[in-house]
């Protein structure tokens, strides 16, 4: 197995499997970061690199009700960046806060958990980790946080999300205007 398949497990890309695997290998210019919650409050890294975004920021998130997240990702796309998310079913979310990202939030359809917590900001720079994005999983419980600036991980990351996102369906209206409860995985 090549370093970069390796590293695509590692990260937590795994899921999108429809995705060939890559061939090359990480460039010699690539920049791998590592970050551990509870010694490092992860929140401020998710906050930082989307209020950082300037044109892009493609999410897959297993759960998202953190509230500073939501209102970086609110922020982001009030100021133009075009901010797509998609959601996984079996969970609760923070409907009412991100009611105001109207159709950039969709929710994959029912089936194999979508697992994943990361996102691409302007389609550079690549955020994975095993870090839910909830106050508990950026503040308080073992996790890691990767942020890896690799342009082959980065269009790797977007082919497969583009794939999903493309066959997601809108997050359900009555989940948002009826502000479903708060996340109960923390």
């Amino acid at each position: 197995m090549t370093r970069i398949a390796w590293l695509i497990l590692l990260v937590g890309l795994a899921p999108l499997a429809a995705i060939p695997p890559m061939a090359s290998a990480v460039a010699e210019t690539s920049l791998l970061e590592l970050h551990y919650a509870p010694a490092e409050n992860l929140e401020t890294l998710d906050v930082a690199m989307i209020g950082a975004a300037e044109f892009s920021l493609d999410m897959a998130a297993f759960c998202l009700t953190d509230r500073a997240v939501i209102a970086a990702l609110v922020a982001a796309r009030t100021r133009g960046v075009e901010v797509r998310i998609v959601l996984d079913p079996s969970q609760r979310h923070a409907w009412p806060e991100l009611q105001a990202l109207g159709d950039s939030v969709r929710v994959r359809h029912k089936g194999p958990l979508m697992h994943l917590k990361s996102y691409l900001v302007d389609g550079q720079t690549l955020r994975t980790g095993s870090a839910n994005f909830t106050a508990s999983g950026l503040k308080h419980q073992d996790n890691d946080l990767a942020i890896a600036v690799d342009d082959a991980l980065a269009l790797h990351f977007e082919a497969g999300f583009n794939q999903v996102w493309d066959h997601q369906t809108a997050a359900p209206p009555d989940a948002m205007a009826a502000g479903a409860p708060a996340n109960r995985v923390q």
